[in-house]
């Protein structure tokens, strides 16, 4: 489970290496896929200066739940106290619904549109390729429900993107999605675990319903590189 302690590193490492930028020991997810950053534990100003020509300058570094603190000159850009979530085996016993679709690369405009209504949280054009998704659509075929993958690490895969339109809500669609895809996340091998907001009571209570238990406490925060210095004037 320590691979937990720093999840967005050990992705980039292993299973998302081939969604992973680089510089130095700096690295970053492909902008359109994620703006999750990692840092070694024990960063050095080299390691920032390298985040930094990485990302760009004035550009957003979500270091998700890394436990350091960039140089004083990066503007903090959000903070969020959260829980780190694992899974049990008895979400292996999940029944598959006729109701839950696979969703596709020609399901991403629907995605995105739920996404903007339900604001589950960072979710972009190219996130699908984290992992699986699945959805249930409403009797127009409009998607009205989904949740997926994002962080794999060696063993263990994040339940993500868990999101109902509003109208849809009180159906226990979120409960349908997530025991699918932990499901199958078991029956591939692995855990699964995931991340909530520590003030999101109703979402900690499903999850813990479902056999989910607490592994830690953390804390989401997010910066802006360093602006582009303007040349000085003689």
């Amino acid at each position: 489970m320590d691979v937990l302690d720093a999840p967005v590193a050990a992705a980039l490492a292993g299973p998302h290496a081939h969604l992973a930028r680089r510089v130095g020991r700096a690295a970053s997810y492909d902008r359109a896929v994620a703006t999750f950053s990692a840092v070694p534990p024990d960063p050095g100003q080299q390691d920032w200066d390298d985040l930094a020509a990485l990302l760009g300058p004035g550009r957003f570094a979500d270091l998700f739940s890394l436990p350091v603190t960039p140089p004083a000159s990066w503007e903090p850009a959000f903070r969020l106290d959260g829980l780190q979530m694992v899974g049990s085996s008895s979400l292996a016993s999940a029944v598959h619904d006729p109701a839950v679709e696979e969703l596709t690369a020609d399901d991403v405009p629907a995605m995105l549109a739920l996404v903007e209504q339900a604001r589950p949280g960072p979710f972009w054009e190219r996130t699908f390729e984290m992992g699986r998704y699945a959805g249930v659509r409403d009797d127009s075929g409009r998607l009205v429900a989904m949740a997926g993958e994002r962080l794999r690490v060696p063993g263990l895969t994040e339940v993500s993107a868990v999101c109902t339109a509003p109208e849809a809500r009180g159906r226990g669609l979120a409960e349908l999605l997530v025991r699918d895809v932990a499901a199958r996340i078991i029956e591939r091998g692995d855990q699964p675990f995931l991340h909530v907001a520590a003030s999101n009571a109703g979402a900690i209570r499903l999850y813990e319903r479902l056999g989910f238990v607490v592994r830690r406490e953390v804390v989401f925060h997010g910066y802006r590189t360093p602006p582009r210095r303007s040349p000085s004037r003689p």
